[in-house]
């Protein structure tokens, strides 16, 4: 199974270079209307723009625009470096909400929020914790 995950955000092209930027990785599709980046594992960072999920799924969905600046989704990923990415996330724009830190579930993990407020957090598994 692969899981595709898509925020949906403000500006298609102001998210996709963020998280080229934040991600260190170049998308795979860069289309109007989506940017994919390959997460591994078979998972898939997808952004859409929110009236374009609007013309898909009709007037019934709620309009993602109004819910603008409050966070509606979290992106966890766990990297090698959780430090090192959450920094590059920093520099490429995003607002820190909590520094990299010792959790109590096992993983060290820095909290910050894209440009459509979504939660973005880097995370090292416990193992990498030495």
């Amino acid at each position: 199974m692969a899981a595709h995950f898509v925020l949906y955000v403000a500006d298609q092209r102001a998210s996709a270079a963020f998280y080229a930027r934040a991600l260190g990785l170049e998308p795979r599709l860069d289309v109007p209307g989506m940017t994919e980046f390959d997460l591994g594992d078979g998972a898939v960072l997808g952004l859409m723009p929110e009236a374009g999920i609007r013309r898909l799924l009709g007037a019934r969905l709620p309009d993602p625009a109004r819910a603008r600046g409050v966070p509606r989704a979290e992106l966890y990923l766990v990297v090698g470096d959780a430090d090192a990415c959450h920094r590059r996330a920093l520099a490429a724009g995003a607002v820190e909400l909590s520094a990299p830190a010792a959790r109590d579930w096992g993983h060290r993990v820095g909290y910050c929020l894209d440009p459509d407020a979504h939660v973005l957090a880097f995370a090292s598994a416990a193992a990498s914790l030495a």
